[in-house]
């Protein structure tokens, strides 16, 4: 090949230049001037006599124009794909771009003897000093694109094991390959311990200069798992220039947001979008956090720019749908929800907050069936199967939720949320000591990430632990817990009870009546409250004497002196009654 092209001549019979006219191709790729691009391309495989670098640049152009079917058979009528790599590799990713992914899997397995030879003429055609160490590294960058579409064919083909296995391998020919890495952990394919593995078994040593392996090693590590640690993630001293980043930034926001921190993760994603407003990994935390927030005006506005802008992205209908989902709005939450999956049905957000829309309308199959999808699609998060257990439970079957809920806590064994799940289940099965650990664990976790950020979404695993320590008798400790979760919550009613039902457990009843008013003063149809109410004061009215020894200092009643001629009064001599039109009290 290399021959080939050193044969070409320079000067054409009419007259132009055809290494000039190859350089006004590039530069039309590089100007995104892709219809002249490919106008001129057109003409160099013409005056080349069909060159193949010419050939593979037109093919090029037309792929950049969308033309993926007119691009494929270019290359493949002329036979490229089975000699040469990058021509194979161009004319697969033609036919992934049309989601023919059988078609593009079959041309990207042709076996190609002569795959080390191709990228010599398209580094020929750049520099001529091409030396062997460039050569080399060239084709095993060659080897990584390959194996990275491979990954993605084999994961819109939904084989996410074999998926999984071609972008670890496209990630150890080409250390530098992020899109390799970030499907590994974006897409949720490892657990954290795999996630750990794979940055632990990287070439950094080998493909990376010296001056670059902590950049780089620290750029993946702070991508990692962000639920599964409390704590923030320093930068380094010699890399305090990323500081300012803004993928920094988001990876601390999101930290924050999984430490339910969602006022420091919304100032950090309210900036990152005022430098750079459609960040495309900013907005989906940004949105998440809107909802956590309740701030639906933002979340409105914010949906109809993406809408406008991105009509075609996922982003902007997944936006839309937890706007609607926000404001218990579940029928077009579903639709718009559907849509972002359906542009991409690998966009896990989407799945999980579709679930949620008919969680919250107690239609359990339903949302089942989406949080089954979402773990098939994001195996290594815990988060659906931890909501496939909280449907479960919810539907009394505590078995299955059991099972869920251990599933969540092997991948995510630090998440307070997964703790205090199990703590419920062993409550149900009346392990009392076991569920007060599990709580107890939660509560541990959810202070060692800050004493600052103990929000009302606590306020159920304090109540729950103050229910435990009731049922062990523990009644100072259960009323200790249930006094901060009404700290976090002033206003719920279901809190007022329990406490009023602890001190009737105490046998302190007049304290017990005073919460059960408060909380029938929230809440005047509840029920506890009310039965629990009726009984105390039947038992305060059964214990309490109507009239029991009068005290010595109670004051004596005096009459006050009225004129003997009165109508209406008359005293007698004799006696103490006091007459009244004829009537008599005594």
């Amino acid at each position: 090949m290399a021959g080939e092209i050193e044969g070409c001549v320079e000067e054409t019979s009419c007259g132009m230049n055809l290494r000039q006219l190859r350089e006004r191709v590039r530069q039309y790729i590089d100007n995104h001037q892709y219809e002249s691009a490919v106008f001129w391309a057109d003409k160099a495989v013409s005056l080349s006599n069909g060159v193949v670098e010419d050939i593979y640049w037109y093919a090029q152009a037309l792929y950049l124009t969308g033309q993926y079917h007119r691009a494929s058979h270019l290359l493949r009528s002329r036979k490229l794909d089975k000699t040469h790599a990058e021509c194979r590799y161009l004319a697969a990713r033609c036919h992934y771009e049309c989601k023919e992914w059988q078609l593009a899997l079959n041309i990207i397995n042709l076996s190609d003897q002569n795959s080390n030879q191709t990228k010599i003429f398209l580094n020929k055609s750049l520099n001529q000093s091409t030396n062997m160490s460039e050569l080399s590294m060239s084709t095993q960058n060659m080897e990584s694109c390959i194996n990275l579409l491979r990954g993605k064919i084999y994961e819109a083909m939904d084989n996410r094991i074999l998926a999984t296995d071609y972008y670890r391998m496209a990630l150890n020919q080409d250390i530098y390959c992020f899109e390799a890495f970030d499907r590994l952990v974006a897409h949720h394919m490892l657990s954290a311990e795999e996630e750990k593995e794979l940055l632990e078994s990287l070439p950094f040593n080998h493909q990376c200069p010296e001056e670059e392996r902590d950049l780089v090693k620290f750029l993946y590590e702070n991508r990692l798992k962000k639920y599964n640690k409390p704590g923030q993630l320093d930068i380094p001293n010699q890399l305090e220039a990323f500081t300012t980043n803004l993928d920094v930034e988001v990876n601390l926001a999101e930290r924050h947001y999984y430490n339910c921190d969602f006022i420091r993760c919304y100032n950090i994603t309210h900036s990152v979008l005022k430098k750079d407003p459609y960040n495309s990994l900013c907005l989906p935390l940004h949105i998440a956090v809107l909802v956590e927030l309740k701030k639906s005006n933002e979340l409105f506005y914010l949906s109809h720019k993406l809408v406008d802008l991105y009509p075609t992205k996922p982003v902007a209908w997944f936006s839309v749908g937890c706007y609607y989902l926000l404001i218990n709005n579940y029928e077009p939450a579903r639709r718009y929800l559907t849509k972002a999956t359906t542009l991409d049905r690998m966009y896990g957000p989407a799945w999980l907050a579709y679930g949620h829309s008919f969680a919250v309308d107690q239609e359990h199959d339903q949302a089942m069936a989406a949080y089954f999808t979402a773990s098939q699609l994001m195996k290594g998060c815990h988060l659906p199967v931890l909501y496939i257990g909280l449907e479960y439970g919810l539907t009394n079957n505590s078995k299955l939720a059991e099972r869920f809920f251990s599933q969540a806590l092997t991948i995510a064994p630090e998440d307070p949320f997964v703790l205090h799940e199990m703590g419920v289940i062993a409550f149900q099965n009346q392990d009392y000591t076991t569920a007060e650990q599990y709580f107890l664990d939660a509560l541990e976790k959810v202070r060692c990430v800050s004493n600052q950020i103990t929000i009302e979404k606590w306020e159920t695993l304090h109540n729950n632990l103050a229910h435990t320590c009731r049922k062990l008798k523990k009644y100072k400790e259960a009323l200790e817990y249930h006094e901060y979760a009404l700290t976090l919550c002033p206003h719920t009613p279901s809190t007022y009870s329990a406490i009023g039902y602890v001190y009737v457990l105490m046998g302190q009843s007049l304290k017990a009546v005073d919460y059960f008013h408060k909380a029938l003063g929230i809440r005047r149809d509840d029920s506890f409250s009310t039965t629990m109410l009726q009984q105390v004061l039947d038992v305060l009215i059964a214990e309490t004497v109507p009239f029991g020894d009068i005290p010595n200092d109670v004051p004596s009643l005096e009459l006050v002196d009225c004129p003997s001629n009165h109508p209406k009064f008359s005293m007698s001599s004799d006696t103490d009654e006091v007459d009244m039109d004829g009537s008599s009290d005594g």
